[in-house]
């Protein structure tokens, strides 16, 4: 069904919920102490005084001041947004109330609903949150009166053509079953040690993504980071060969790579890995398309300095836009929040060629997460969009039995490239070959690779080699006709 929705200020939060919260609805927001209910509150909020909309936060737990101070430090602005302060003054402390023939919360429910129907009244808000509706539990005689009161007290508010937010501190000592009934939408936020997540667990009358998703407090306040969801996402493209300016490489591969492909690039640390596929990011440059580098492990101008002694003009590369070379590090992302800038780099940017260097630096991101099923979805997502992406896979085998990749993810390729070291006549050289290519044939032989000031330059096939996979090949003696 089409609504007119409205936006929850929060970034990634309303592509979660559809395209954000349904007018007229209300809205429990659940989770335990420091999760960010309020902040969440607050950001609905501001967004909508931002629009010219009226806007009332009522706040039975935190201080009106405490809470605009908190806001504006994390540069929310508050400015339009109406309070009701709820909230205990200092000099309840010192008054000593006894309640002789009538409970307190029937003394005490009184004058609080006047002054809540009071500023509703005058307010007329547009947008309302409650914080906290757990609080109300203690203004009820019973379990019953309780959830008659806050139903009551939500269609007071709903038929005033407001949306609202009410938040729950969920927890084994305060159940909120019954909000989540009466609620039109329940979003859980939930936080273990350093990681934060959010859940939608009902959405009345709307779909919305399901499962967790990544999110994130800071100086700015929150955002919110959707789970990918490779098949939402779909462009028009042409499975073209593009070539790696190379032509042996090119021979080898018979023609180059596809775009809309995903290509592991194997072998052990100082083989090239990289520089193969800075390769073919060079020559999509000379076409003027935009290629990215995600590291995972070394520097930006390390790479830039490796790539100056290999003839790819990487610095000119990123001048020209044509090239993009961003330093991830691992720890400080979830692998939603890498999914997001890979995404804002192929919508806004357009970037035809995505390398990840390295797959084991991306592996430290999920921790301890499923490593497949994040690049499964990834890798997913960008082929759709006709992007050709390049995994730099390292394996720790130097020669010995041979293994493309140790990680378990081959199935997830296209396309693999391997390279190997060899030993001839007591000098280390090096190979490369292609192990599998789903498009189209390839050369079944492998051949001498060398990476010089000059760039790469790749041998013939090595027909006269044997036991090249072991990493110590003899010579095949041919006979004489």
């Amino acid at each position: 069904m089409n609504f007119q929705r409205i936006s929850t200020g929060v970034p990634g939060l309303d592509e979660i919920l559809d395209g954000g919260l349904i007018p007229g609805r209300a809205y429990l927001v659940r989770g335990g102490p420091g999760t960010g209910k309020t902040t969440l509150g607050l950001h609905f909020l501001s967004a909508g005084a931002a629009s010219g909309e009226k806007t009332l936060y009522i706040t039975l737990t935190e201080p009106e001041s405490q809470i605009r101070r908190n806001a504006e430090r994390r540069g929310i602005n508050l400015s339009g947004v109406a309070f009701l302060d709820l909230t205990p003054t200092p000099q309840f402390f010192v008054q000593v109330e006894t309640y002789d023939i009538f409970s307190p919360a029937e003394v005490e429910r009184a004058p609080i609903t006047r002054q809540i129907t009071e500023i509703v009244e005058k307010v007329r808000p547009i947008r309302a949150v409650v914080d906290s509706m757990t609080q109300f539990r203690y203004l009820a005689t019973d379990p019953f009166q309780y959830r008659k009161q806050v139903l009551s007290f939500v269609r007071f508010l709903t038929e005033s053509d407001a949306t609202v937010l009410f938040t729950s501190e969920s927890g084994p000592e305060a159940p909120d079953a019954d909000l989540q009934f009466l609620a039109d939408g329940v979003i859980e936020l939930q936080r273990e040690g350093d990681r934060r997540a959010l859940s939608v667990l009902k959405f009345r009358g709307s779909s919305f993504r399901p499962g967790q998703h990544a999110l994130r407090l800071d100086d700015e306040g929150m955002k919110v980071f959707p789970r990918l969801v490779p098949e939402a996402y779909r462009r028009e493209f042409v499975p073209e060969p593009i070539p790696s300016g190379v032509p042996e490489l090119d021979e080898l591969l018979h023609g180059g790579l596809e775009r809309g492909t995903t290509t592991i690039i194997s072998g052990a640390s100082g083989l090239g890995k990289t520089t193969v596929g800075l390769q073919f990011m060079k020559e999509a440059a000379g076409r003027g398309e935009r290629s990215v580098v995600y590291l995972f492990e070394e520097s930006v101008e390390t790479l830039l300095t490796r790539c100056q002694g290999v003839n790819i003009p990487a610095r000119t590369m990123l001048e020209r836009g044509t090239l993009n070379i961003v330093h991830v590090e691992p720890l400080q992302y979830t692998p939603e929040e890498f999914a997001q800038l890979v995404r804002r780099e192929v919508e806004e940017q357009n970037a035809r060629i995505v390398m990840i260097d390295s797959v084991a630096g991306y592996r430290l991101s999920i921790r301890g997460e499923d490593l497949t099923a994040h690049l499964h979805a990834l890798c997913k997502y960008l082929t759709n969009m006709g992007v050709t992406v390049l995994l730099i896979v390292e394996v720790e085998r130097i020669v010995g039995d041979f293994s493309a990749t140790e990680l378990g993810i081959s199935y997830l390729a296209d396309n693999v490239i391997f390279l190997r070291y060899l030993e001839l006549n007591g000098e280390l050289r090096r190979a490369i070959g292609v192990l599998k290519k789903r498009l189209s044939d390839f050369e079944k032989t492998m051949r001498e690779i060398e990476i010089t000031r000059y760039g790469i330059r790749v041998g013939k096939p090595l027909t006269d080699l044997r036991g090249i996979l072991t990493g110590t090949p003899e010579w095949v003696r041919r006979e004489s006709p």
